[in-house]
């Protein structure tokens, strides 16, 4: 969580969030209204922040990660543009304020080493609200364009099988020994950090709060660590005299 992430939560008259972020946050909850829901009522939980914001009340609308990153920052634009709601901070008007946060893809990153040094694209394996032509298509030009990918949302209780396909998918355009990174719950008390290849990946490890990075055809594993090279090798002389004191 970023330090003003935690002071807006803490200036907050009231909480707005899906339970299980809300429940990660509740040492900072206490003696604010605190509206939390379920899967599947994203409308319905932005609406009410907008609503209670709209009276002149301070909310916060709890993200996962960054507000703008497959959260609910969009979502609470779309309502007020559907809506008639200026968003313009005037005297008359909602003040919104999206406030940056550590992505998953971030935080991932960062404990399988260094995987996203080069170019590289964000999918979410979910079809709730994008069809699966549209994801298939997304991954097949990734797969082509040889960029290091990671996979958002890539498995639910009801979704058990897009992992499988995109992997399958990727063995057509990418070695069956392409690096593969799976990281569960970054950041938190029961994180998980596990490396295989394509042709290993096994489905069966991930959940919901998993992270899938494929790398392209120049990353490697390095004493656990994964990696994708920037280019500097191909520039510059990597290899330093050591001098031993």
């Amino acid at each position: 969580m970023t330090a003003r992430a935690r002071a807006a939560i803490e200036e907050a008259d009231s909480l707005f969030g899906y339970t299980t972020y809300i429940d990660l946050i509740r040492p900072l909850a206490s003696g604010k209204t605190v509206v939390s829901t379920g899967m599947q009522k994203e409308v319905d939980r932005v609406w009410q922040a907008i609503r209670a914001a709209d009276a002149g009340g301070t909310c916060a609308l709890v993200c996962s990660g960054d507000p703008g990153v497959y959260a609910m920052a969009g979502l609470v634009f779309e309502l007020c543009r559907e809506n008639g709601i200026s968003a313009g901070g005037g005297p008359q008007e909602l003040r919104i304020e999206v406030i940056p946060g550590v992505p998953a893809l971030c935080a991932g990153a960062a404990l399988l080493g260094a995987p996203l040094m080069h170019d590289f694209a964000s999918i979410s394996l979910s079809d709730l609200l994008t069809p699966w032509e549209m994801i298939e298509k997304r991954i097949v030009s990734a797969a082509m364009g040889d960029f290091v990918i990671a996979f958002y949302n890539p498995k639910s209780k009801k979704r058990t099988w897009q992992l499988d396909a995109a992997r399958n998918i990727l063995l057509a355009h990418r070695s069956k020994d392409t690096p593969v990174g799976l990281v569960t719950a970054a950041m938190r008390e029961d994180q998980g950090i596990h490396l295989s290849t394509l042709e290993t990946l096994d489905a069966g490890m991930v959940g919901m709060q998993a992270i899938v990075f494929v790398g392209n055809s120049t990353t490697f594993i390095h004493e656990n660590r994964m990696i994708t090279p920037r280019g500097y090798e191909s520039r510059y002389n990597l290899k330093q005299e050591r001098v031993n004191d």
